[in-house]
């Protein structure tokens, strides 16, 4: 095959090839917003960067806008940032580390292309991170290494990369690589060329550092043991086959390893300019019966995320929309999957965290975001021309329960429209049952920062205060009706019907209950909720 044929022969194609669609992944308080927000900051989208100085004084950062999340210190929201590096379209999704919020993190992995796999270089690989990988492996989605805050102390750099091929079976293939150990980093050197890179750093990182390019010559008389160790350890990697491989890249057998410190600047524009090298554009998407579908077949995409309250003085809600196929132009009359009705597009927006901007066009690979969109929720798919629909994104099991009530009976309709706009979200998942009625919905949770966030906007959002009581269940497997008459008036059992979707979820006090409730009815139905996203994800 000659080289012009391998060329995008469509503008739908070429325009997808220009994109690079990726979250970032991590454990809680590895630095993955203030990531974020210094990729944006390299790629000139913001002027400066808040840094952040521990949660209690932390400035907000572009991806943080939640009024929790600034308070708090941490992401409990995925969020959009769109922009343009070079030739290259970004649309970076930066993702909660907490595995209270994973539910929402694995929404985003549904979406992307590529993650970024952030670690903390003292602490190396973290519960949260194993979990998130996980999903990544699951997905089929290539994972790029970032190992963060080198410019403190940490472990050896070799000792970090050996623990990624043991515990998560990747092979390491370092594209840069540290002169000066943790805490003590004099510099970059670019595997593949020898080039080094010394930084100086910016008054709290509100800037890029500033690069400096030394020949190696230089840098050996200037660095000394640290230059020396550097090159022995490269030595090393070069011996055992580290170099970088792009197929077992793309195929999820291996990992590109780059060092840096995210809060000071440094290897972030290497970082930047890695993952538009080396991250793989937009690809087919099977549909729900198995079956690619082509980059330029007609329009189609899904929605990941359904998220209102993004802007104090607009009470709208915004669905954000991975564009899958085709070219999407604003004013479209789509349809929408699941119902068969139309959805007009007039309102769609290009997201940069809390900020909007109109969006006339995008291409595979885009997020669009679709202002009040009250009939989406997650997983939905819009398409233009014969239908097509792209596989539902599973919920997680939950494993915290409890009702929630109105404390003030004067608000019970703002009350009934919080819950209805927390559960169309995916917040926390709301069930219901007869015995309990409509008055006191049950909130099902991951964990109980979930109801945090979902008291917090009941009351802020639609000033309508609520209680919570605690309900003490911890498993929850499928029914189905036969399941649910059997299982009436068991003891540490109950049956909710899952708003959302019509779901008949049985949870059960604890583990043991289920399965002495399995031993007597062993031909009931009690199926765990889909691979990748019950105990495994959660």
């Amino acid at each position: 095959m000659t080289a012009a044929a391998d060329q995008p022969t469509s503008p739908v194609l070429a325009e997808a090839a220009r994109r690079r669609t990726f979250a970032v992944i991590s454990h809680p308080d590895a630095g993955k917003s203030t990531l974020t927000e210094a990729l944006a900051l390299h790629a000139e989208v913001i002027d400066s960067a808040g840094a952040v100085h521990g949660k209690s004084g932390r400035r907000g950062v572009t991806s943080d806008w939640m009024e929790m999340e600034r308070k708090r210190g941490i992401s409990i929201t995925s969020a959009v940032l769109e922009f343009t590096y070079g030739d290259a379209v970004i649309n970076l999704l930066d993702t909660p580390g907490h595995g209270d919020f994973s539910e929402d993190t694995y929404r985003v992995l549904a979406a992307v292309d590529a993650a970024v796999m952030l670690l903390d270089a003292a602490k190396g690989l973290e519960p949260q991170t194993l979990k998130l990988f996980d999903v990544c492996r699951s997905r089929g989605v290539p994972v790029l290494t970032f190992v963060n805050k080198w410019d403190r102390p940490g472990r050896e750099a070799l000792e970090l990369l050996d623990e990624v091929e043991q515990r998560i079976g990747l092979r390491p293939m370092p594209v840069t690589w540290p002169v000066g150990f943790a805490g003590d980093l004099r510099g970059l050197v670019e595997v593949a060329t020898g080039d080094f890179t010394r930084f100086r750093r910016t008054a709290g990182g509100a800037t890029r550092a500033e690069a400096e390019h030394v020949p190696a010559e230089r840098a050996a008389a200037e660095e000394g043991a640290a230059w020396s160790t550097a090159q022995d350890e490269l030595a090393l990697l070069t011996e055992i086959g580290a170099g970088f491989d792009e197929k077992d890249f793309l195929a999820g057998t291996a990992t590109p390893v780059l060092f840096g410190a995210a809060l000071s600047n440094i290897g972030v524009a290497r970082l930047l300019d890695a993952l538009v090298a080396l991250a793989p554009g937009p690809g087919e998407r099977d549909d729900v019966d198995g079956r690619p579908r082509p980059l330029d077949a007609p329009f189609s995409g899904f929605v990941f995320k359904v998220q209102a309250g993004m802007d104090p003085s607009h009470r709208d809600r915004m669905a954000f929309m991975r564009v899958c196929s085709g070219r999407f132009e604003r004013g479209m009359v789509l349809t929408h999957a699941a119902t068969g009705k139309p959805f007009a597009t007039k309102y769609a927006q290009a997201v940069f965290g809390q900020q909007r901007t109109t969006l006339d066009e995008a291409y595979p690979g885009d997020i669009v975001g679709l202002v009040n969109a009250g009939a989406l929720r997650p997983g939905d798919t819009l398409h233009d021309g014969p239908r097509v629909e792209f596989p539902p994104i599973p919920s997680f099991a939950p494993e915290h329960f409890a009702v929630v009530r109105s404390a003030d009976s004067g608000k019970h309709k703002q009350f009934r429209r919080g819950i209805d706009q927390l559960d169309g979200e995916g917040v926390v998942q709301v069930l219901r049952s007869d015995l309990r009625g409509d008055q006191a919905p049950v909130l099902a949770a991951v964990g109980p920062l979930q109801f945090e966030v979902a008291t917090h906007r009941l009351e802020s959002e639609f000033h309508a205060p609520v209680t919570l009581e605690p309900l003490g269940y911890s498993v929850a497997r499928v029914t189905d009706a036969e399941g649910a008459a059997t299982l009436q008036g068991q003891s540490e059992v109950e049956v909710f019907t899952r708003r959302s979707d019509g779901a008949l979820l049985a949870v059960f006090a604890h583990p043991w209950r289920l399965e002495s409730v399995r031993r007597r009815y062993p031909d009931l139905r009690l199926d765990a909720m889909p691979a990748g996203t019950v105990e495994s994800a959660g």
